[in-house]
């Protein structure tokens, strides 16, 4: 099987380093999977995400002409995911806002729920920095 550019396969991990896995690809062929091209996430331990031996599909980022194959396990998992439809203009980071409303409700009921779930993080907060900071303090009130 050729390898090419933009291709998505399945290889077999063979060896994983600190900066990297090596992947085992059809047809014989060895590529690499940088740290940073693991997962979308930031990756410190690249054995938290995959191991020896395992499966995986990978895409084919580049070939350089010594024979070097790049690969990338979170762009094949972006190319295999299905296409969600594009956002609206203006829609920060391509998300489709929905109200989570109930439409029986009515504004006042819904300012009432507002303010009871405002109230309620306000008094957490009060008392999260109330157990930090002991609630008073103690300088200058020597006797």
């Amino acid at each position: 099987m050729q390898i090419e550019v933009g291709a998505v396969v399945e290889g077999k991990i063979t060896g994983i380093t600190k900066f990297g896995a090596f992947v085992e690809l059809p047809g014989g062929k060895t590529g690499m999977v940088h740290i940073s091209e693991v997962a979308p996430t930031y990756v410190k331990e690249i054995r938290d995400y995959v191991t020896e031996n395992q499966t995986i599909k990978v895409k084919v980022l580049t070939i350089s002409d010594d024979g070097k194959v790049s690969l990338s396990i979170k762009r094949a998992i972006e190319s295999t995911a299905p296409k969600q439809r594009s956002a609206s203009p203006g829609r920060p980071g391509g998300f489709e806002w929905k109200a989570n409303r109930n439409e029986s409700a009515s504004f006042e009921d819904m300012m009432s729920k507002f303010k009871q779930t405002s109230d309620e993080k306000m008094l957490d907060l009060k008392r999260s920095l109330d157990g930090k900071h002991g609630g008073f303090s103690r300088r200058g009130s020597r006797g």
